[in-house]
């Protein structure tokens, strides 16, 4: 049976997260029901990447194990199902081994913060209006780069046997008038991100130092940890995976779409 990976975007703003949840609207269940839609029958999909409430992404993955050949002609048709604020990208025929989890070598995320009272970041970005140093914010994310154990930056209530993280890129930038906290790796524990941004801050804002941040970061003590930024602010912004997933098993497959460069 063919396997697609299907590439989404979406703004998170009234979702409860990515994957379906009991009592609460998620992306994946308004996927599944336009593609129930469309196909008449509700193909069961696996999720990438995890997002909480009100965090958006500029790209995250399903796989999809489908009867027949997708064309691709279809995205127009199923887009105009779904709401507004989700969107399928590509879907792609990868090999039949291949899984949207597992195989992804890397996730970049991007946190956004802008200073300036902005009606049209209200929902995209943290406001935080306070003076902050950007040298300072860069060299507390340098620090993050040297560490790979961070437990501390783990909320409770997580299921996960291991808290290393391999850290590949932390920076911080300006775009566009906005402040961007970049950071990619092989894996992120629940609420790591915001936990980062939020310490991160009262460094650039000279509450914390930087010795204090660094002693966080060798500590396995999560109650030092600011998570307060909201979800908003954070967006998925790529997943990586090797070049063996798009390599396709079949001519047939082929027929049914590029892969994604």
């Amino acid at each position: 049976m063919p396997r697609y990976f299907i590439e989404v975007a979406y703004k998170g703003t009234n979702y409860s997260g990515f994957q379906v949840q009991d009592n609460a609207g998620s992306v994946q269940e308004e996927v599944e029901k336009a593609l129930g839609v469309y196909f008449r029958s509700a193909p069961a999909l696996t999720g990438s990447s995890r997002t909480d409430t009100g965090v958006h992404a500029r790209q995250n993955f399903f796989h999809v194990d489908f009867e027949s050949i997708i064309d691709p002609s279809c995205i127009y048709n199923i887009n105009a199902i779904l709401p507004p604020d989700i969107v399928i990208l590509n879907i792609t025929p990868v090999v039949a081994e291949a899984h949207c989890r597992f195989d992804a070598v890397s996730r970049e995320y991007r946190y956004y913060v802008y200073g300036e009272k902005d009606p049209f970041m209200a929902d995209r970005a943290y406001f935080f209006p306070y003076p902050l140093d950007l040298g300072k914010l860069n060299e507390a994310a340098a620090l993050v780069l040297r560490h790979t154990d961070f437990t501390a930056f783990s909320k409770k209530r997580t299921q996960v046997r291991s808290f290393i993280c391999s850290i590949e890129e932390s920076r911080w930038m300006m775009e566009a008038g906005s402040l961007i906290y970049q950071v990619r790796a092989n894996r992120f524990l629940r609420g790591m991100v915001r936990g980062l941004v939020g310490t991160m801050l009262q460094v650039g804002r000279e509450k914390m130092s930087l010795d204090r941040f660094r002693e966080i970061l060798r500590q396995k003590d999560n109650r030092q940890v600011d998570f307060s930024v909201p979800g908003h602010g954070l967006f998925l912004f790529r997943v990586n995976y090797p070049v063996s997933v798009w390599q396709h098993t079949t001519a047939e497959t082929d027929r049914a779409g590029a892969s994604p460069q």
